[in-house]
């Protein structure tokens, strides 16, 4: 009785396994498929002419709040201040 409870125990838990590694297989695979796309909409900029280095600046700083933007770019500045630029 006790290795019956322990066999499905075991089995439940495998079956929970590999539920979520199917689960992550299944997410791993949109998040390429995205990247993919990204990187498409990446060259569709660079052949209209725009500068991606910038387009991808763009987008870091648009994640930011207000407050880590500005202090970054006052940090940059003193920075560049320092350096003579």
């Amino acid at each position: 009785m006790v290795d019956d409870v322990t066999d499905s125990t075991h089995e439940v838990a495998a079956g929970q396994l590999r539920s979520l590694i199917e689960r992550i297989e299944r997410l791993e695979e949109e998040k390429k498929a995205l990247a993919d796309d990204i990187k498409e909409v990446y060259a569709e900029a660079k052949g209209t002419g725009f500068d991606t280095s910038a387009i991808r600046q763009l987008i870091r700083i648009r994640k930011q709040d207000a407050s880590e933007r500005q202090e970054a770019e006052a940090i940059l500045e003193l920075y560049m201040n320092a350096l003579g630029m």
